[in-house]
């Protein structure tokens, strides 16, 4: 089976389970997620690869990381994640992507991804539930950090931290690829 059969696979699992100890409806979690009825009926049946703006959408309306949706089993308490499982969920023609690297529930979703921004190029993220924090650390070029249309540089070496509850871009202004590290925390659903 392939790697995106087996995510499809898992997430139509993963989404079922946990909408179901949630106890939501079909309808609750549309609600809650922003997302049609039928694209959750659909994705329960493995039957379409949603788009990461999909994905996170759902996540935060459960209360769980990504890498819970996309997680083919269920773990021991310490998970070691081989650099060749890390999931690469965005990705440009000129070569920008982020990885998924891990991820746990703490007591909601705690993410740490690697991203690669080429010059030129941005990804914009929609608002995440009230209480989500992103942890950001650059390690090569600089970022360009827009937060709820203010705009904020952070040089290599340097970190930042921001509530993600409003837009949000990463961007690329200069000529030398950004490479960043970036955390985030989700609060879990009550």
């Amino acid at each position: 089976m392939s790697d995106l059969n087996l995510l499809t696979q898992s997430l139509a699992r993963n989404v079922k389970r946990w909408r179901t100890d949630r106890g939501f409806t079909l309808d609750t979690l549309a609600a809650r997620a922003g997302v049609s009825r039928g694209m959750l009926i659909q994705i329960e049946q493995a039957r379409t690869n949603p788009s990461l703006g999909t994905v996170v959408k759902i996540g935060d309306a459960l209360g769980v990381s990504i890498t819970t949706l996309l997680d083919y089993e269920q773990g021991p308490k310490v998970r070691i994640v081989p650099a060749e499982q890390a999931v690469r969920l965005w990705h440009t023609d000129a070569g920008s992507y982020n990885r998924l690297l891990a991820g746990a529930e703490a007591p909601g979703p705690l993410e740490m991804w690697d991203w690669l921004l080429m010059p030129g190029e941005s990804s914009a993220s929609d608002p995440h539930p009230v209480g989500t924090v992103e942890l950001i650390h650059v390690t090569k070029g600089e970022l360009t950090l827009t937060v709820d249309g203010a705009e904020y540089l952070v040089p290599a070496g340097a970190s930042a931290s921001f509530e993600a509850n409003t837009p949000h871009t990463y961007a690329n202004g200069g000529d030398v690829p950004l490479e960043m590290i970036m955390t985030v925390s989700v609060p879990g659903v009550h």
